[in-house]
């Protein structure tokens, strides 16, 4: 556990350790995600990517792709029907 002090201005350093844990450096983008009577401090950038992943759930089966070669495979035809073009 961390112990910060909040400033005059509503500042609050966010101690070393926790900023490398969560990959927060300058210029990071954070939220804040109230539940009930805590409050959580979210990196932004995790939370987009956490978003994408579950909007894109099932995707990959929908569009029949069971495995890594199967994206590959994709990619290639991608490419070569925009060389086409």
């Amino acid at each position: 556990m961390e112990l910060a002090k909040i400033t005059s201005k509503g500042q609050v350093t966010i101690p070393v350790d926790i900023r490398k844990k969560y990959g927060l450096t300058e210029g990071s983008k954070v939220l804040f995600l109230e539940e009930g009577d805590r409050v959580y401090l979210i990196n932004s950038t995790m939370m987009a990517l956490a978003e994408l992943q579950q909007a894109f759930a099932g995707a990959a089966a929908e569009a029949g792709l069971t495995c890594e070669e199967d994206v590959i495979q994709m990619m290639k035809d991608y490419r070569e029907r925009s060389k086409n073009k």
